[in-house]
């Protein structure tokens, strides 16, 4: 069946190639467009698979030589080659199988972090801080852009919540993973005796919403508008620049107070709200398929503790691949690539097993 998928495969790809060259298919624009961008989504495939028949009829050859009558020194060059001639197929195999997997349709997307502080008061505020530092410092390291959506401080220099936009090709692919609740162990700042605190801070990683994806009913909107305010209340604004906008048929409320224009601010807001109610559809979604999900790496539960940051002993540690990394301060300042990596890795292995298992029971 998977050898069978894949001749259908390499046949449509040829198709399209004669129909790209098709007088009538040139002359119509949209057409053409078309054809070419699915040629283009076959092409890896296909020449990942004309490379593994390669391979198999030169080994096939090999092997049919080493039947018949080989003197020893040719045999042992036949051999040697056999086995190179495996160890390649096998390799590309792998490769083949890893361009069949089905794609994450939100991998290309820019993506909203929101992080919270959760408990430990002011000291979880200020791992909020460290977080946003941390995602912006991999963000610039990556070319990406990062945007701040919302946020509330606290007056020594902590977050209550903080929501940022990071603009980039492919950021969610490699943010997705970094959903759940983050954890530090180390002696706050604001503590006199010296004691080791441990305190948490919840990170949610959401794929940018197209207005397409998901459409608001202004209907369903009510928006409130009031001055902006800093850490403990007072006012940082003399207009009603600040905006509310509760969705009213999930009791969704998005709060934006960065910009001094109240169209900014409502922008964003819708921005984030528009977020929030495709990952509360991508949620659903999941949720029909938990059984499959809650074996895998992916992106994960966001009550579900993935890493702690313990900072007496200089480490990081991601609880769900069991990966330990002794440079927590250059992991803060944004070198976060090696975790992400080995989450993609992993994310990539189990899809890759649940595949094998669906191909073996066809």
């Amino acid at each position: 069946m998977w050898q069978a998928k894949l001749e259908s495969l390499a046949e449509r790809y040829d198709e399209l190639g004669r129909l790209l060259a098709d007088p009538a298919v040139l002359a119509d624009r949209e057409q053409y467009q078309k054809y070419a961008r699915a040629l283009s989504s076959l092409q890896p495939v296909v020449e990942k698979y004309r490379e593994l028949r390669a391979v198999e009829k030169e080994r096939e050859e090999v092997r049919s030589l080493l039947r018949g009558q080989v003197d020893p020194e040719l045999r042992e060059l036949a051999e040697a080659e056999l086995a190179e001639l495996e160890e390649k197929q096998r390799r590309v195999e792998r490769e083949l199988r890893l361009l069949l997997l089905p794609r994450d349709p939100n991998d290309e997307k820019n993506v909203i972090v929101e992080i919270r502080a959760g408990t430990g008061g002011e000291e979880a505020a200020l791992f909020a801080a460290d977080l946003l530092r941390m995602y912006t410092r991999y963000a610039e390291r990556q070319g990406w852009r990062v945007e701040l959506m919302s946020s509330s401080p606290t007056g020594i220099g902590g977050f209550k919540e903080v929501i940022f936009m990071v603009e980039g090709r492919g950021a969610y692919s490699r943010l997705k993973y970094e959903s759940g609740v983050h954890r530090v162990q180390r002696v706050p700042v604001t503590e006199a005796s010296g004691r080791i605190h441990t305190s948490t801070a919840t990170v949610a990683v959401l794929p940018e919403a197209e207005e397409v994806e998901v459409e608001i009913n202004p209907s369903d909107l009510r928006i409130d508008v009031f001055r902006s305010t800093g850490p403990g209340g007072q006012s940082v604004n003399t207009t009603d620049s600040a905006v509310r906008i509760t969705h009213l048929p999930t009791g969704m409320v998005v709060t934006c107070q960065d910009e001094k224009s109240q169209h900014k601010n409502k922008e964003k807001a819708l921005r984030i709200l528009r977020a929030r109610l495709l990952d509360r559809l991508q949620e659903e979604q999941r949720e029909r398929i938990a059984r499959e999900r809650r074996g895998q790496v992916g992106t994960g539960d966001r009550s579900e503790r993935i890493r702690t940051y313990n900072f007496p002993q200089g480490r990081v540690t991601d609880h769900r691949i069991g990966l330990t990394l002794y440079r927590l301060s250059s992991f803060l300042e944004g070198e976060i690539e090696e975790v992400i990596e080995a989450l993609a890795a992993a994310d990539q292995a189990q899809k890759l097993q649940q595949f094998d298992e669906r191909k073996e029971g066809a």
